[in-house]
């Protein structure tokens, strides 16, 4: 019997690609780094599909034709894994178990997630690691979103050297092939002490209701809320802020104006990732500040989030961008569908209020398709800028289409698709083989570190982690016809 199996395995590794061939792509960050010669060219808008269909999204021969055997295996093998809820939840568990707790059990399962989940989602250890998955999606013709991910700080000295962890990605992005990291990503809880973001928001919050009331640390910015925005997080008018923490709000806003220098000189633009809404109104007051200092002639520096989820997501991107106008600023966003739906929806009902989210998926996928539409309009038409950051297939087919009906040249520059690294990769290569720059929602660091943020996907996406049946259909479709052409 062995002696039948070996000549297939044979050839069935003689079938299997190089990986420095440009339609490759990056299951996992464990291939040797590219060099830059090898790199392909970034598309432009000549180069781009006149068709904007997606039927090629379902050609796995294409999609995957010099993806190793092996990483496609191991590729299915985790996208099925994490697809299978009551497995997830019992790795929820056993991460925050007091198992963790004991050394030699605590490394084994370190050493399990490592070679499973971790080294599937996060592009690395350390910021050398990351660039080595950035030029491997280099040379596979997408480009990497790097997020150092930190999401939580206690006090200043955390945040202090927090953001020294951000600065150094920026300027790490310095040595790597020109464009090839779209942008560097901040949490704001990574350089913001939790509680002062929800003393700030809801100081926000009150004057929304009360404009009589005043904040005098208050700086420039764009409108924070609409009519529809939930204002029941603050019940009771707040005290004032104290000196000390109004001399930690100034520490703030001088770490993010910081960060938001280094990314300028190293020419590589800032996105900060929403959040829950408890603490939303701070960070968009916090981004928006920043963007107006940094955002000028006609360059994005600072990008802010909308959560398409949110019932008021459209109505605070109306009111941001026509602020933004009449302050001669260009605004950039990045539109994501949102990843806090359970938290949300636990607390809106615990003080006997809505949900802030839609009440159905549709019309989440209907605000998610207007606000792209609506800034593919505003990029058309002037400065401004977005990232369409999605895994949907519907979405991404009518964005294509808006962009053709606009005229791809007037847009393609200021548009990012982006989806999280190591899922949805048809999509992604889909998007990229029609012309658009796509990129990977990269996060890194120590497995330690990065904990919280593998435990919060799988918390509260787990419909997106079991929602990427086209990657697993397509992946075991690739994997029986290589079996196949071995076989025969």
């Amino acid at each position: 019997m062995a002696n039948r199996v070996i000549p297939v395995a044979s050839k069935l590794l003689k079938n299997v690609r190089p990986l420095n061939s440009a339609s490759s792509t990056t299951i996992s960050a464990i291939s040797q780094p590219i060099g830059y010669a090898e790199k392909a060219p970034h598309p432009t808008a000549t180069t781009i599909d006149a068709d904007p269909s997606l039927s090629s999204f379902d050609d796995a021969d294409k999609l995957f034709a010099s993806v190793s055997t092996s990483r496609l295996l191991r590729a299915a093998l985790n996208l099925h894994m994490v697809a299978v809820e009551p497995m997830v939840d019992v790795g929820m568990w056993v991460m925050r178990s007091k198992l963790m707790q004991t050394p030699l059990i605590k490394d084994v399962i370190l050493g399990m997630i490592r070679s499973t989940i971790y080294d599937h989602f996060c592009a690395g250890e350390d910021a050398v690691a990351a660039g080595k998955s950035v030029l491997e999606l280099n040379e596979a013709g997408l480009r990497g979103m790097l997020v150092y991910a930190l999401e939580y700080a206690g006090d200043n000295e955390a945040c202090d050297k927090n953001l020294q962890g951000f600065l150094d990605t920026a300027e790490s992005t310095k040595s790597l092939p020109p464009s090839s990291v779209s942008f560097v990503i901040v949490k704001i809880t990574a350089i913001c002490p939790t509680n002062l973001l929800r003393r700030v928001s809801d100081l926000l919050r009150w004057q929304q209701q009360d404009p009589s009331f005043i904040l005098p640390w208050k700086r420039d910015t764009f409108p924070i809320f609409s009519e529809s925005s939930p204002l029941y997080h603050t019940l009771e008018k707040p005290e004032p802020l104290t000196p000390e923490e109004e001399r930690d709000l100034e520490l703030v806003h001088q770490r993010l104006l910081k960060l938001s220098q280094k990314c300028a000189e190293a020419n590589v633009p800032l996105s900060v990732d929403a959040e829950y809404t408890s603490i939303q109104p701070a960070i968009d007051y916090l981004t928006y500040s920043s963007a107006i200092i940094y955002n000028k002639d006609d360059n994005a520096i600072v990008y802010g989030t909308i959560q398409a989820y949110l019932k008021d997501a459209k109505e605070r991107l109306l009111l941001a961008t026509k602020a933004a106008d009449k302050m001669g600023v260009s605004m950039g966003f990045k539109v994501v569908r949102g990843a806090y739906m359970s938290s949300e929806g636990k607390l809106a009902s615990s003080l006997g209020y809505k949900s802030p989210i839609h009440d159905c998926i549709e019309d989440t996928h209907a605000c998610y398709n207007d606000c792209a539409s609506f800034m593919l309009e505003r990029i058309a038409n002037g400065s401004d800028a977005v990232v369409l950051a999605t895994h949907n297939v519907e979405s991404g087919r009518l964005a294509m289409a808006k962009a053709h009906e606009i005229g791809v040249g007037k847009v393609h520059q200021k548009l990012e698709f982006a989806q999280l690294y190591g899922m949805a990769e048809s999509l992604s290569f889909g998007l990229k083989n029609s012309g658009f720059q796509v990129s990977k929602y990269m996060p890194f660091g120590p497995i330690q570190l990065v904990l919280p943020y593998l435990l919060r996907r799988a918390e509260e996406n787990r419909g997106l982690l079991s929602a990427s049946s086209q990657d697993r259909r397509l992946t075991r479709a690739e994997l029986m016809r290589r079996l196949k052409a071995a076989i025969i």
